[in-house]
């Protein structure tokens, strides 16, 4: 009877939805927003690649709008999407109506890039990720059976309150250059999460040089996203796409300003990667500093580095 019973519970299973049970559990659906958007303790947070479109286009009815840029970068920094400082990233979250118990919601036009730069930052900072969602599809999925509003959102301020940056999620320059450049420590793993024709340097863009950092492998990060749907490919896809890293290694991740590196993030650490750290400036410093070294070419070194 019990062996009757196992083949039986496994078909139920696959049924009932036993085949979405690998995915992340900060991915939601377009249905799990409609079901839970009245939550009062919900802020849906609107983070797309071109800000005149939360008023021109229209956003998710209560959505407060990001300004990537000037939102979710230092901005007297050098260069300017350095990791904004605690007390200023805080002021930001309590302008949108975000509480230490607020559950966020992050939607975006650009296949969850531009979210997982704002997802990744409240990791930093220490808050409460169970209560941090992303919206699958962003507004691919919800137009497809919703409108959009045009009614800007002003909320009344919050009181989140955030934690010092952790230092076990991000680099600094000086870092990759000793663990990865000069000591070649095999416990490192740099990973440039750019496209490839700007990993080789044929396509020079956001920078004023092209390569990459000595050492570095190329994974394209949007690579794990659908084009079409802007929906995240499953979890054996994501396996596949980082099969050349080992599990067990620190990673070191960047791009040219730090939305690409944190859709890396989310990738590996919902693969169960348990060490992965962003460089804080990623390309935009490196390759922009002049004095840095760079390798062109679709290989991690070139003559002049390799062993």
């Amino acid at each position: 009877m019990k062996n009757f019973l196992i083949p039986l519970f496994l078909g139920f299973f696959l049924l009932t939805g036993g085949v979405r049970a690998q995915t992340p559990d900060f991915l939601v659906s377009a249905d799990w927003l409609e079901a839970n958007i009245e939550d009062p303790d919900l802020v849906l947070l609107d983070v797309r690649y071109h800000p005149h479109r939360y008023y021109t286009i229209g956003h998710i009815a209560g959505s407060v709008q990001v300004q990537r840029f000037k939102d979710l970068g230092d901005n007297a920094g050098d260069p300017l999407m350095r990791f904004p400082e605690r007390e200023a990233f805080q002021a930001t979250l309590r302008s949108w109506g975000i509480n230490d118990d607020s559950l966020i919601v992050i939607y975006d036009d650009s296949r969850t890039a531009l979210a997982s730069r704002l997802y990744y930052l409240l990791e930093l900072y220490g808050y409460d990720m169970r209560r941090v969602k992303v919206l699958d599809g962003g507004t691919v999925e919800w137009t497809a059976f919703n409108e959009l509003s045009r009614e800007p959102v002003k909320p009344q301020p919050g009181k989140v309150t955030l934690k010092p940056a952790n230092p076990l999620l991000y680099v600094e320059w000086q870092q990759v250059y000793d663990d990865v450049v000069s000591r070649r420590d095999p416990s490192v793993v740099l990973l440039d999460a750019r496209p490839r024709d700007m990993y080789t340097g044929d396509v020079i863009r956001h920078s004023i040089q092209g390569g990459h950092i000595p050492g570095a492998i190329n994974v394209v990060s949007l690579d794990g996203t659908d084009a079409q749907t802007q929906t995240w490919h499953d979890r054996a896809y994501l396996e596949q796409m980082y099969r050349q890293i080992p599990k067990d290694s620190t990673v070191y991740v960047y791009c040219h300003d730090g939305f690409r590196m944190s859709q890396a993030y989310m990738q590996l650490k919902a693969l169960g990667y348990p060490d992965v750290r962003l460089y804080n400036g990623g390309w935009s410093h490196w390759g922009n500093s002049l004095t840095l070294p760079v390798v062109e070419g679709d290989q991690p070194y070139d003559e002049e580095f390799a062993l």
